[in-house]
């Protein structure tokens, strides 16, 4: 049997170990099948040595957050993201993960009406509490406030679907900033309600192709795409390669996360009206680990407040897009671990809030922070804030 794997790409790795310190289910369970090493030594056994795709290879891959921490820690550059994602869309076809009622999930997150429906469903149930406190969510909103309006050309917002769901305020502060620029923008068209990150993670490719295609045709022309999801900045910075076409390719070229596109406008903007001391960073992984493109936001919140830096090297909150939900227990595992990093960070430096530029990095730690008296925001609701 084949997981039809570049041959090139799996040959890549040398087993070096770099990869083991930043890999957070290897960190929390010290097993070396649960790290990128072991996971690809095990690809190796299936697709060269005829090894079985049996249950504990099944469990092996899809324990994976899929953070690729790993890969820029690599010498060799391994494409770990790659081989992750080519051997669950194996695993997938042959119906071994991505469970039924995970894929009818999935399917109803380009049908943006039924999905704000089933959001404000969840949230009711939250507040009777019928939603199980260990997958740590945070309170998801019963009310969003109205959705973000077309002002003209200069830019597209990508509002995707969870996003606009649960994090629809920042959305509301990223028009107010580009509004301060002088910067009009317009929300995607038909079929650009999802950009199938989930679904990539899933491992379904054909409907990751279909949404790509559909997001595409949502924001045609030539103007920058601003994403203020580090997940969904990700997926669409990858259509290029996921699809293969010139067309796809320069679609990714056109976009930019939100903090990278400001950073380099904020002497545009007029003074702060409002500092906030310190203000504590985490990084949401498809932010630091893909995109590469961290750094702006430091430089955007250093702009008002005090960069607080965590202790543990940008490692994995848990959230995993839908991670945290399918592996509630390692995903409250490696979330233990960046609770204890935010714990230091505040206890030297005094911060109440912590800036992360990803929805599900966000209601992961909320649900746990809350309590302790520290919010979660995105890096641009401060600053609207601070413009205001």
């Amino acid at each position: 049997m084949t997981l039809h794997l570049d041959a090139e790409e799996l040959n890549t790795c040398v087993a070096c170990g770099l990869c083991l310190p930043h890999c957070p289910t290897f960190r929390v369970t010290g097993e070396e099948a649960l790290s990128p090493r072991g996971r690809i030594d095990a690809m190796r056994a299936v697709q060269l040595r005829g090894a079985p795709i049996d249950d504990d290879f099944v469990s092996f891959m899809s324990t994976c957050v899929q953070c690729r921490g790993c890969e820029p820690a690599c010498p060799s550059g391994v494409p770990y993201g790659h081989l992750i994602e080519g051997t669950r869309e194996h695993l997938a076809d042959e119906h071994r993960i991505t469970s039924r009622w995970q894929r009818m999930g999935l399917g109803a997150l380009p049908h943006h009406r039924v999905l704000l429906a089933g959001s404000t469903a969840l949230a009711a149930a939250q507040r009777v509490g019928l939603v199980p406190k260990r997958y740590g969510l945070g309170r998801l909103p019963l009310r969003r406030g109205p959705a973000v309006a077309s002002t003209g050309t200069d830019a597209w917002l990508f509002t995707g679907c969870v996003m606009d769901a649960w994090l629809r305020e920042t959305h509301r502060s990223t028009a107010a900033v580009l509004d301060a620029l002088g910067v009009t923008y317009a929300v995607p068209g038909a079929g650009g309600g999802c950009c199938g990150a989930l679904h990539a993670h899933a491992g379904l490719s054909d409907a990751t192709a279909e949404r790509a295609l559909a997001t595409m045709a949502s924001m045609p022309g030539d103007a920058p795409i601003i994403v203020n999801s580090a997940g969904c900045g990700a997926a669409l910075k990858d259509y290029g390669r996921l699809l293969g076409t010139d067309d796809a390719r320069r679609f990714s070229g056109r976009v930019f996360d939100v903090n990278e596109w400001i950073a380099d406008r904020l002497d545009e903007l007029s003074e702060p009206q409002r500092r906030f001391g310190a203000v504590i960073v985490q990084d949401p992984c498809h932010l630091r680990h893909v995109q590469r493109a961290h750094l702006p936001v430091r430089t955007v919140v250093g702009w008002f407040a005090d960069v607080v830096e965590l202790d543990d090297d940008g490692l994995c909150c848990g959230a995993g897009g839908a991670y945290s939900a399918l592996e509630p227990e390692l995903a409250g595992q490696i979330r233990d671990r960046k609770m204890a990093a935010i714990d230091r960070a505040v206890e030297g430096s005094g911060a109440t809030v912590v800036a992360s530029a990803n929805p599900g990095c966000s209601m992961h730690l909320q649900g746990m922070l809350g309590d302790r008296g520290i919010t979660v925001r995105h890096p641009i609701d401060l600053l609207a804030e601070a413009l205001r």
